[in-house]
């Protein structure tokens, strides 16, 4: 039985709601100015590496845990996730006492692989296309519990707006925000909060040139689906635009920016050298977005959404051998 969430909204009021639930629970990461004398405006960075797991899931999951009756807990929880959500469920699950299952495609990076499995969960790893129908139809065979999904599900991103919340506490006078693009969840969180509050703020999407659906979707007007190559950047990207998702990113985002692999490598070296931040390639696409001027040159806050990625990865780019 599919049963897809096919009308998702997130309110202010659904977001301050999370705050309260997860405080405590995460990092209130800080903002910091990157500085890059080639560019003309002002760039900020928002962290969220450096949350428990590396990565903002940790808010969104939360979040749609506190806010689940418990009786829906008692058999655990699973996801599907190539890595960050899987890490977010896990740790709450953990804290919760309850199991929890990660269904994972097969590019999985390891180092993320070897975070489940420390979590105290288990992993089932399955072809890409497969993989993206379980988070279409939110069902696998044989498992479980609650199933939370790492996009499309009100309570996460509700979580994920938090981050929104925090950037405008701490830099009211913004232009513009950049996040990474993977199925829309973390973009649309962090746009319903800021909206709400600053309504003339632009919200760009970053998007890898090998998994960028989004940005042909908004120029057409409707989901367009694109051919998906893996890369190391894994944290993000897909063929097609999650239905549920359509309306609330279509809405929300102002335009995607398109990157790369070369440009995403930079930031991320960009990044380690000026702020000694450790990003994943999603993470690293906010800044490669903003370097290259089209989110304008104001305040300009780039989301670092996380920063799990295999040491060996990081070397190669490091050392300007891969891309």
């Amino acid at each position: 039985m599919i049963t897809e969430q096919k009308h998702i909204s997130v309110s202010l009021e659904d977001i301050r709601n999370a705050q309260k639930r997860i405080s405590g629970k995460v990092i209130r990461t800080p903002l910091l100015r990157f500085y890059y004398d080639e560019f003309p405006g002002e760039i900020y960075l928002k962290p969220e590496n450096l949350q428990p797991i590396g990565s903002f899931k940790l808010r969104g999951a939360g979040n749609a845990m506190e806010a689940a009756d418990g009786s829906l807990l008692k058999e655990g929880v699973y996801t599907a996730s190539a890595g960050n959500m899987a890490q977010g469920v896990a740790w709450n699950a953990r804290m919760l006492n309850i199991p929890c299952t990660v269904i994972v495609p097969d590019h999985a990076p390891q180092t993320k692989l070897d975070a489940i499995t420390r979590l105290g969960a288990k992993f089932i790893k399955i072809p890409f296309d497969e993989w993206w129908q379980v988070i279409m139809t939110r069902e696998f065979p044989g498992i479980n519990g609650l199933f939370i999904h790492p996009v499309a599900d009100s309570n996460v991103i509700a979580g994920n707006g938090t981050i929104g919340l925090e950037i405008v506490e701490d830099l009211p006078e913004l232009d513009a925000v950049i996040v990474p693009y993977g199925g829309g969840g973390l973009i649309s969180g962090i746009a319903s909060a800021i909206k709400s509050v600053q309504p003339h703020v632009k919200i760009y999407a970053s998007e890898v040139e090998t998994a960028a659906p989004l940005a042909p979707s908004l120029e057409a007007g409707m989901p367009v689906k694109v051919e998906y190559t893996p890369s190391f950047v894994d944290g993000m990207g897909s063929s097609n635009i999650l239905p549920e998702m359509w309306p609330l990113v279509s809405r929300l985002v102002d335009k995607s920016i398109v990157l790369s692999l070369e440009k995403i490598a930079e930031a991320i070296k960009l990044l380690m050298e000026r702020n000694r931040i450790i990003a994943e390639g999603a993470g690293g696409s906010s800044l490669a977005a903003a370097l290259t001027g089209k989110a304008g040159t104001g305040k300009i806050v780039c989301v670092i959404s996380g920063g799990n990625i295999d040491a060996e990865k990081l070397i190669k780019i490091l050392s300007g051998t891969i891309c």
